[in-house]
């Protein structure tokens, strides 16, 4: 996974970015002010930085133009919400620019948007005996290939994007059907057992109770 880097001055915004990206497997490191931000951007090794406009010392725009030559990828987060501030975000160099609130599922998927862009990552995922392949949109258990249906590997794919997170039957619904969806939620429960015993992961696909279903690796 990741090197993820948060430069976020609100402490509470800060830990709950890295909560959330650690249990989808980045590795994070947090700092709380320009200085702080450019120094590790310029010292460390990551592969993406979460970056806060309104930084105490420096602020974020200036802070993307002084990193350039790193050519690390660059996410705003950000309450500066006006047009002119996120076109001035996007010409600078940010892969991204997303407006405080925001959702945290939603930053989770765009950063894996960036990073599949930029370096290809998550071409493969690993767990237990099964070894999943997105370019090919393969499974394999113990070796063999498990023949899944094309919705039933998106949502294979939403779960091990977001795993160790509780996805609610509504927010499957909209990763993995978004405008084709013609059911209900008991499509979800369909779905999810039929992956359940075609990959023997009844242990790791858990049921959360009253929202709806947790991969956990």
């Amino acid at each position: 996974m990741a090197k993820v880097l948060i430069a976020e001055d609100e402490v509470q915004i800060n830990d709950l970015i890295k909560k959330n990206l650690c249990l989808v497997g980045h590795e994070c490191t947090q700092v709380f002010d320009g200085d702080s931000a450019i120094d590790a951007a310029l010292t460390g090794h990551f592969d993406l930085i979460v970056l806060d406009v309104m930084l105490p010392g420096v602020s974020g725009f200036e802070i993307i133009t002084q990193i350039k030559e790193t050519k690390i990828p660059v996410i705003f987060v950000t309450a500066k919400g006006t047009l002119e501030d996120r076109l001035k975000g996007l010409r600078l160099g940010a892969d991204d620019y997303i407006v405080k609130p925001f959702e945290i599922l939603e930053l989770i998927e765009r950063i894996d948007v960036v990073l599949r862009r930029v370096n290809g990552s998550f071409s493969t995922f690993e767990f237990d005996d099964i070894l999943v392949d997105f370019n090919s949109r393969l499974v394999f258990k113990n070796g063999k290939e498990v023949e899944l249906t094309p919705k039933e590997f998106d949502l294979l794919e939403a779960l091990i994007k977001n795993r160790n997170l509780a996805l609610s039957r509504d927010r499957l619904i909209y990763l993995v059907w978004t405008y084709d969806f013609d059911g209900n939620d008991r499509t979800v429960d369909t779905h999810i057992q039929r992956l359940r015993k075609k990959l023997g992961i009844e242990n790791r696909l858990k049921t959360v109770f009253k929202t709806g279903y947790r991969l956990e690796v």
